[in-house]
């Protein structure tokens, strides 16, 4: 009969716990590798949801802006950033006073701001510095000065709108280069935000026919 001494009985109960110990080391090393693949993962879907997300926002919701130039002074100075609302034009019509990005249409490549002063079918004429809509002066709170370049009565084109800077004095607008076709506005611009201290919403249909 074959008898286990004391220390061998020892030695194999110790060579089993190694064996067990190496085990769970091993079960611990591949929970981690799992865990930190899993955590890669959402990382990796993350970024993709916020890159289409942020695509998405800037193709058809929201687009942001920098103003190049003081044609729009008061109401939008060089170097400020604004947002447009895409959509706006989907859901409504344009609106007399409305501040717009559109693609200037001599060079589709370059965007325009500008404010919508008369809109399908208006008569549109300055006379003496004042604004005319249908045979009505126009209040107009937000020109820089009393405005130059008088003109005779224009109608505007169905599917167009007439547009000209607040800064008139200083300004390449529907005067220059015609009424602009709708289909060429990129959005209404809704938010001045940045700077932060010059931070304002702008309003809708500001020019009213007194």
């Amino acid at each position: 009969m074959t008898q286990v001494s004391p220390v061998d009985n020892k030695g194999l109960l110790r060579g089993g716990e190694d064996h067990k110990e190496d085990h769970k080391n091993d079960e611990e090393k591949g929970y981690g590798r799992g865990r930190g693949l899993q955590w890669l993962k959402e990382i990796v879907q993350t970024v993709i949801v916020a890159f289409v997300l942020t695509f998405l926002l800037r193709a058809y919701v929201v687009e942001s802006f920098v103003v190049d130039g003081p044609s729009m002074e008061p109401t939008l100075r060089d170097g400020e950033r604004l947002l447009i609302s895409k959509l706006s034009y989907v859901f409504s019509e344009p609106k007399r006073g409305d501040v717009i990005i559109f693609r200037y249409p001599r060079d589709p490549h370059k965007d325009y701001v500008k404010r919508i002063v008369a809109l399908p079918g208006d008569e549109v004429r300055m006379d003496m510095g004042r604004l005319y809509i249908n045979g009505q002066p126009v209040k107009e709170p937000y020109v820089l000065e009393s405005p130059v370049g008088d003109f005779n009565t224009i109608t505007v084109p169905e599917g167009c709108v007439f547009v000209m800077g607040d800064n008139r004095g200083n300004s390449e607008d529907s005067r220059m280069f015609g009424a602009v076709p709708i289909k060429l506005i990129k959005g209404r611009a809704f938010l001045v935000f940045w700077p932060l201290s010059e931070t304002h919403v702008l309003a809708r249909g500001a020019g009213d026919i007194h």
